[in-house]
């Protein structure tokens, strides 16, 4: 397929003096496929025409989508390095920039160890830098400390999958065969406003007679059109799926000789769930009896169904756990692994299942390998021109990291394409690590709020501007084509860490000059690991549009639906998961009444660092809120749109209330786009799940109060 579109139907939508280039959106998961009209004479991004050949999304986009390609030349764009003089950035040429970078990071490593300089990465880059990051914090600083902020994002359903599957795979199928499922239930999504382009293939579904099951504390847009809403208490998910679970096996729903062929753990999940009876279910979650029986039935009854969820589920002290147990539901039913049935997660970030793939979290290595297994460590030395001794052992989770800048074990780090002071659970902690830096570096196109805290601003460019690959939320390798050229001086991230690696020594591990050398280093990297890429080509991607991983051979066509014949751990068995529910890290009390969940709004993307420079989009939503039963709102004396005060034990804010119906009235939900005193964040728990590390973001206890007039 040709860079620059020639197919008859989008003929018509060229105009005279511009040019299309096919590429993807930039934000979530979706990855929606999209047409970047550019002026032929000043090489500029001058709009945007949906793709309906893009066989996913099928011309659909969102506002955000509509939107991107407004950050590609807009004023904020950061064009030169910025260097920190007397608390203001001045602009610098690339060798003043890379000199200070070199002179503070070797200065710091000689006095303190490797492991003093760190790398927090990020997914809304390309499979190629992301993998680079890690090459680059392992072999070109050589340090142990990376992670990255998809720990905030899709960690515990890497943890659940691997426990339960032994491969994290975000989706078990094609999201194309989703309009022949006959039931989804989704737990902890909002999919209506958080992947709106995703809503046609359920949609479609439904118009065949499909059940929808929605588990939330709000009555969303998603929920809304739910044949069942459970609104549930925050943080009973786990709870909940075994109620379910006690229910299929009580009905005799359980798919028998599926569970005695494919699955362990059967009778000790049996005993676990015998205790979840429909009235102690109900008695945990503050659902029904009703509902809840009447969802397990629908479930029960679907010849083929698909659960799913998001971060409602994962980002909780026992989100492996609640990923575990909802996966065990369709395992019961024996879904996975077959036709339109199975289990996925929404998610959150453009790449955020490739960009966890290949070597940014704190203890894997590409192709999903483990840092601390010496066979892995091995291979991927191997793949580096390094001896194994000289790769750094795993370091610790992203949260933890600014526990170890606080105490100055970590003493510089390096921000790539990511934006902690916003996105971290409990930020004051977070603000004050950053203040105890004596180094911090940022890559980024925008002076984001971390950035604020650099010392050196490196101008990043924007996904229009450099070439290479993402994986989408099914799995789904895809292109991201260069649209135009780079900004001023900005320079692509796999570039700046190429300079910097160089500069520390290590050149000749990063003599790329293109993605596409990357790329195929990252092929050879994660053959015969679990997520292995080896037999992807661009070429490929281009014929058959996208490509399903794992692909281990190069004539292979790649794996749309994972687990046809057995599963990915040891004994290729799946495992039931045996797991009781319990309280979240913090619950409400005399002090802290109520509960506080957050969540995405359909204008904002992460930490709005892109989004809130979009004039219309800041039209649509220009502040945080809190939404609020109109009975709470009574009770506390309070008048729809008044401002209000909000607090936990680690922070407070105001924001105007909104009331709704659409919420239980013992819970409080605050969308968190935005940054310093407008963050939900300052509030947000930090407890971390044992297994994933994922911080407890959707679940705290929190106080309201009216404001003096």
């Amino acid at each position: 397929m040709s860079q620059f579109l020639v197919k008859e139907g989008v003929k018509n939508q060229i105009r005279k003096g511009e040019k299309l280039i096919t590429t993807h959106c930039c934000y979530c998961g979706m990855q929606c496929g999209m047409h970047i009209r550019v002026n032929e004479k000043t090489n500029k991004v001058v709009g945007v025409e949906p793709r309906y050949d893009w066989v996913l999304t099928r011309g659909k986009m969102c506002p955000k989508g509509v939107t991107a390609y407004q950050t590609v030349d807009h004023p904020d764009r950061i064009k030169r390095p910025l260097i920190k003089k007397n608390g203001q950035f001045v602009e610098s040429s690339w060798e003043e920039a890379l000199d200070l970078i070199e002179r503070k990071f070797k200065e710091i490593q000689s006095s303190c160890g490797k492991d003093a300089v760190g790398v927090y990465g990020g997914v809304s880059m390309t499979n190629e830098k992301c993998y680079l990051v890690g090459k680059y914090a392992r072999v070109g600083l050589g340090t142990r400390y990376i992670d990255y902020n998809g720990r905030y994002c899709m960690s515990s359903a890497a943890g659940g999958f691997n426990k339960t599957l032994g491969m994290d795979r975000g989706s078990t199928l094609p999201w194309t065969e989703l309009e022949h499922s006959d039931c989804f239930f989704m737990s902890g999504t909002n999919t209506a406003e958080c992947h709106p382009t995703s809503i046609q293939w359920f949609w479609k579904a439904k118009d065949k007679g499909a059940k929808l099951i929605v588990a939330d504390p709000r009555e969303t847009p998603t929920a809304r059109v739910a044949d069942v809403h459970l609104d549930l208490l925050p943080g009973t998910d786990s709870a909940l799926a075994n109620g379910i679970m006690h229910l299929l096996i009580k009905h005799d729903y359980v798919d028998y000789q599926y569970v005695e062929e494919r699955c362990n753990n059967f009778a000790e999940l049996k005993e676990m769930t015998a205790k979840f009876t429909p009235e102690v279910t109900s008695k945990i979650t503050g659902v029904s009896v009703e509902k809840i029986l009447k969802a397990a039935h629908i479930f029960g009854k679907s010849p083929r169904s698909v659960v799913m969820f998001a971060r409602g589920v994962e980002q909780q002290r026992k989100g492996v756990d609640n990923v575990s147990l909802y996966t065990s539901m369709a395992l019961l039913r024996g879904q996975i692994g077959k036709f339109a049935s199975g289990v996925a997660t929404f998610t959150g970030q453009g790449n955020g299942q490739g960009g966890r793939e290949h070597g940014q979290k704190a203890d894997a290595l590409p192709g999903y390998r483990k840092i601390a297994v010496p066979e892995h460590r091995e291979y991927i030395a191997g793949v580096w021109g390094i001896k194994p001794e000289e790769l750094p052992m795993e370091g610790v989770s992203a949260y933890e990291m600014f526990d170890l800048m606080k105490n100055k074990t970590i003493r510089g780090m390096h921000v790539i394409c990511s934006n902690p002071v916003v996105s971290s659970p409990n930020i004051n902690h977070v603000t004050e690590a950053m203040k105890e830096l004596d180094f911090l570096v940022v890559n980024d196109f925008f002076l984001s709020e971390t950035a604020e805290f650099a010392d050196v601003v490196l101008p990043a460019t924007t996904w229009a501007e450099d070439e290479g690959t993402t994986t989408n939320i099914e799995g789904r390798i895809i292109r991201i084509r260069k649209v135009v050229e780079p900004l001023g001086e900005s320079k692509p991230d796999w570039e700046i860490l190429k300079l910097i690696a160089e500069r520390m020594g290590k050149g000749k591990h990063f003599q790329y000059n293109e993605p596409r050398e990357i790329f195929d280093e990252l092929r050879i990297a994660s053959k015969g690991g679990k997520a292995d890429y080896y037999g992807v080509t661009y070429e490929k991607i281009d014929e058959l549009d996208g490509m399903f991983w794992p692909v281990p051979e190069l004539d292979h066509q790649g794996t749309p639906t994972v687990f046809k014949e057995k599963f990915a751990t040891d004994d290729g068995r799946a495992n039931l998961a045996a797991i009781d529910w319990e309280e979240p890290a913090e619950v409400p009390s005399r002090e802290f009444p109520l509960w506080l969940t957050t969540g995405r709004v359909v204008f904002h993307y992460l930490s709005g660092n892109q989004t809130r420079r979009v004039d219309f989009l800041m039209e649509q939503c220009p502040e945080p809120y809190i939404e609020i039963h109109p009975e709470l709102g009574s009770a506390y004396q309070l008048e729809n749109n008044e401002r209000v005060k909000i607090s936990t034990p680690r922070g407070e804010m105001t924001a105007p209330v909104r009331f709704t119906k659409a919420i239980r009235n013992d819970t409080l939900f605050v969308p968190y786009h935005w940054g310093k005193e407008l963050s939900i964040n300052q509030l947000t728990n930090p407890a971390l799940d044992p297994i994933s590390r994922m911080p407890e973001f959707k679940v705290c206890a929190v106080k309201l109060e009216k404001l003096a007039k």
